[in-house]
């Protein structure tokens, strides 16, 4: 009987890669099976919102809301892509410097964002609880904000690590996964912007 076993130094793995990027890590998997479950809760949402337009003799029941500040928050998200692919790029190529000062950026405009949001808020012209329109379209706009919250936090945790470190390679990563989430954000909102501004005027 032959002896086929391989000998040891031809699996000796020890000069793989500890991390990769897109498709071929982990962490991408895990982002993209996260964007497709709260992808598909904006769905549902959008979805009762026009079930109960359907339902509703008058439509909405509430003046819609003031389309100034909604607008100014869309440009900012539509901006904020440049230096969130400038981030990605960075952090892919592994340029440090380049990746903390484009996070900072991205950073920036997120709490601009947020900041917009609360004028968003406070001319939706109806309350969460006033009805089943103020209910839906509160929700929309909430189930946003905490995910818009959630990666303003995870930004900010990175860029202070970008800056203080220890800096791993796997870091680089998270820049990347990062950058690929807040292109969630900015496009979920599109559709979401659609319906409560223009979906109640038309």
């Amino acid at each position: 009987m032959n002896d086929t076993r391989i000998p040891s130094q031809d699996i000796n793995v020890g000069r793989l890669p500890t991390y990769v990027f897109g498709a071929h890590s982990m962490m991408w998997w895990g982002t993209m099976g996260l964007m497709l479950i709260e992808g598909t809760v904006f769905a549902i949402t959008v979805v009762v919102y026009f079930y109960l337009r359907s339902h509703s003799p008058t439509w909405p029941v509430d003046p819609p809301p003031d389309l100034l500040w909604g607008s100014i928050n869309t440009v900012i998200l539509l901006a904020s892509m440049v230096p969130n692919q400038l981030a990605k790029r960075a952090a892919e190529r592994e340029r440090r410097q380049h990746a903390r000062w484009w996070l900072l950026a991205c950073l920036g405009f997120a709490l601009a964002f947020l900041v917009v949001r609360i004028f968003e808020f406070a001319t939706l012209n109806t309350r969460w609880d006033a009805n089943a329109y103020g209910s839906v379209v509160w929700m929309l706009l909430a189930l946003h904000t905490t995910h818009l919250i959630t990666d303003t936090i995870d930004t900010a945790v990175l860029a202070v690590l970008m800056f203080t470190g220890p800096l791993e390679g796997k870091r680089f990563v998270d820049v990347s996964e990062n950058a690929l989430y807040w292109y969630f954000v900015v496009g979920s909102w599109l559709p979401i912007y659609a319906v409560i501004y223009w979906g109640a005027r038309l």
